[in-house]
């Protein structure tokens, strides 16, 4: 009996798979690092919106901290994952997106390598400072001296932002500035350049004015009058280039910004008509308004449109000797 009963144990246990079932974990001499890397790579695909290492951990157990930081370290050094920090100040690995630049970050510091992506993230627009510094939960000092760093690199570069003439915005280094940062045309190292601006605003009510005059003398009929005096921003655009008077390029956009300061001041207006192409919207055309009446001279000075000029009077709160809407019509 007994000689059976052993026979029969050892008939069980060579029937036992060998195959270790979904409970057993590889030990650390078990594991290879490769192993380990392309595991990790597999869980960051599987988690779109990244991994803690309390998942690396859940998955890997019997792993110790300096093999599993290796292999972290191995991974971001070559690219394959990004390592952010989220508002709560947990670190988060995520699998590198298509498109990105390893070679640009390859050997980069944690920090340094998130902060780059930050201000990589905020493309050319920037970011401030205090953005950085909230968004990457990093002290001061160390996000200034990753900034330093990261200039030193010219991987980034600090703009004066026309919006704060003392705060700079962080972005990459070949990216040109947005037109929100610059100001545009219309600014030169953060100051607003008015006398530019009045001498397009001149020479656009010029082009439309000329371009009426030529209508008047080659229509007779009104309706062909008004409907040739109009005009695109693209042709107002080519007649600035022209002129050669603006230093810097100068787009269609840019001149309709210039055009709608005459319509403010009423001395032009636009038509819509349809642009002739499908899809898009209606084209604006502009055109030099035409006065019914003669503008007299009262209505050039500021008691012509002044609102309550019925309360004006000497030696009143409201008198002319105290106006300063007059003074200065009178200095100019």
């Amino acid at each position: 009996m007994a000689v059976a009963h052993v026979a029969g144990m050892v008939a069980v246990k060579q029937e036992m798979p060998d195959t270790p079932g979904p409970s057993h974990y590889p030990t650390p001499h078990e594991v290879d690092p490769v192993y380990l890397e392309e595991r990790i790579l597999t869980l960051c695909g599987e988690n779109p919106k990244g991994i803690t290492d309390d998942v690396i951990i859940q998955d890997q157990p019997l792993i110790d901290t300096e093999r599993r930081l290796k292999a972290l370290q191995r991974l971001l050094s070559q690219g394959k994952i990004d390592l952010l920090k989220q508002g709560s100040g947990t670190l988060v690995y995520k699998l590198k997106t298509t498109g990105s630049t390893p070679s640009k970050t390859k050997g980069f510091e944690a920090e340094e390598r998130l902060v780059y992506q930050i201000i990589e993230d905020s493309a050319n627009q920037g970011i401030w400072i205090r953005d950085i510094r909230q968004r990457s939960n990093l002290l001061q000092n160390k996000v200034m001296k990753v900034l330093r760093s990261l200039e030193s690199k010219m991987l980034i570069k600090s703009v004066k932002s026309v919006k704060a003439s003392k705060k700079k915005v962080y972005m990459l280094y070949d990216l040109t500035p947005d037109e929100s940062v610059t100001g545009g045309a219309w600014y030169s190292d953060q100051d607003f350049e008015s006398e530019f601006v009045d001498v397009l605003n001149q020479h656009c009510l010029k082009f439309l004015q000329q371009k009426a005059f030529k209508s008047r003398a080659s229509h007779t009929d009104p309706i062909a009058r008004r409907t040739t005096a109009l005009a695109s921003a693209e042709e107002v655009c080519r007649f600035i280039t022209e002129l050669g008077i603006s230093k810097v390029p100068l787009t269609a956009g840019n001149i309709d910004t210039i055009l709608n300061t005459l319509l403010y001041d009423g001395r032009a207006e636009v038509v819509l008509v349809p642009s002739g192409t499908k899809g898009e919207g209606p084209q604006k055309l502009y055109r030099v308004t035409q006065p019914v009446l003669p503008c007299t001279g009262f209505n050039r000075i500021p008691c012509g449109v002044c609102p309550i000029i019925n309360q004006c009077c000497d030696g009143g709160i409201i008198s002319p000797s105290s106006c300063k809407y007059m003074k200065e019509w009178l200095q100019y």
